[in-house]
């Protein structure tokens, strides 16, 4: 098998650039990028930024969704950080508003001399700061019935285990995912690829205004494939709900194109609070670090306004930080031969056959994909029962997941049935 692996990604590799939203207009970038950012040494500072309320206006629930008006930066938060930075030396590296907290957020770095710790308690006094937290550095977690089946005209099909083993063709004689809008925080995509192209709605970029880069970002590309490559276009693969709405919001980057992707507290609150402004009901994260009160208060708004949230169990199988220890949230573990952590799903994660930068594919494993194949499988619920919550899917999934390969995991099939009773 692997001998047959090697030879398959060398001919796929062989085989055959992305909208780059630009930054809001009160976004302040950092003079040297996000990369330029220091998780040892920066800071995440936010203060009240009051706007003028809006009318209100119909449709304004994710179902019947209308976009919101633009909201930036207002004159007291410029006046409060204008003060703040007299009084405390720092050198702002980036700033950007949260229209979902009612926040104005900067990144900023003491001035030489200042311990960091020292400077965050004295903020945290200071009456006129909402928050003040280290920044903080997270990493995306992957490693180099009764109804007919489906049965697809895509190549790689059969060497999908992870589609073939939760039944998807099963499921999708009844749902594809058809107009279900999941986000993807996670590194850039390549949305032209043959198995992906049309399915992006959207594409933000938290990391750079003007990133090349974007579309040659592996780990976002293995994702989105996972959760919705295209099916029966004779090429290729299919994802496990190929007809949902992807929007892709890069917050992660590849410091070394050779080692793994990073993100930090900055770029995954400002593609958080993106996300927010739009009608996506499904939130995929398969990225994990520390936990964040920024990132917390932005992951608790996000569900309490009905959205549902897949996100990937850390490597140690610990679940302490952002953001599988969220309240609320759906946590993905890749299957395996030792039970899950209570309340925990497993999906399949080792050697998951997804779409690659340039129009190729290749295998891949981690909870990551683990992750992405729930997300699927939780679009093809809400194609269904559209106003399931985050709770009866959670349930759903764990009551109907099935031994296979004498290991138990999600079934898509067997949830499609219960979410049909």
């Amino acid at each position: 098998m692997n001998l047959f692996r090697v030879a398959l990604a060398i001919a796929l590799a062989a085989a055959p650039l992305c909208a780059i939203a630009s930054p809001a207009q009160n976004d302040v970038q950092p003079p040297d990028g996000v990369t330029g950012m220091d998780a040892t040494r920066d800071i995440v500072l936010a203060v009240d930024n009051p706007l003028a309320p809006a009318p209100p206006r119909a449709g304004s629930s994710l179902i019947g969704y209308a976009p919101p008006p633009t909201y930036g930066v207002g004159q007291r938060a410029r006046s409060l950080l204008a003060d703040l930075r007299k009084r405390y030396g720092w050198n702002e590296m980036g700033g950007w508003p949260i229209r979902a907290l009612g926040l104005y957020c900067i990144v900023l770095r003491p001035p030489a001399g200042v311990d960091r710790d020292a400077l965050i308690a004295d903020l945290g006094k200071d009456d006129r700061v909402r928050l003040a937290q280290p920044l903080q550095d997270y990493t995306v977690y992957a490693s180099t019935t009764t109804e007919p089946e489906h049965h697809y005209n895509d190549p790689y099909t059969d060497l999908q285990h992870g589609f073939v083993d939760t039944q998807a063709a099963v499921a999708h004689a009844v749902t594809q995912g058809n107009g279900v809008h999941v986000a993807i925080v996670d590194t850039g995509a390549d949305t032209t690829h043959p198995d992906l192209a049309g399915h992006v709605t959207v594409a933000g970029d938290a990391v750079s205004a003007n990133d090349p880069a974007f579309a040659d970002d592996r780990h976002g590309t293995e994702v989105a494939g996972v959760i919705a490559a295209v099916g029966d276009n004779h090429q290729g693969m299919v994802g496990i709900a190929p007809k949902a709405k992807l929007s892709v919001y890069k917050a992660c980057w590849y410091p070394d194109p050779k080692g793994g992707a990073r993100c930090n507290s900055f770029t995954l609150a400002k593609a958080l609070g993106a996300v927010g402004d739009t009608d996506a009901r499904i939130v995929n994260l398969s990225l994990g670090g520390p936990a964040d009160p920024l990132l917390g208060k932005l992951l608790s708004h996000l569900i309490s306004q009905g959205r549902i949230v897949i996100a990937a169990l850390p490597p140690d199988g610990d679940s302490l930080g952002f953001p599988d220890s969220a309240p609320g949230v759906i946590v993905v573990r890749s299957t395996a031969n030792t039970p899950a952590p209570k309340g925990v799903l497993s999906a399949p994660g080792n050697d998951i056959l997804t779409t690659q930068p340039g129009g190729g594919y290749d295998f891949t494993s981690g909870s990551s994909m683990a992750t992405a194949h729930v997300s699927g499988i939780v679009a093809l619920l809400l194609a269904v029962s559209p106003t399931i919550d985050a709770k009866r899917v959670h349930d759903v999934l764990l009551d109907t997941s099935t031994v296979t390969h004498g290991m138990l995991q999600v079934n898509a099939a067997a949830a499609v049935e219960a979410i049909r009773r």
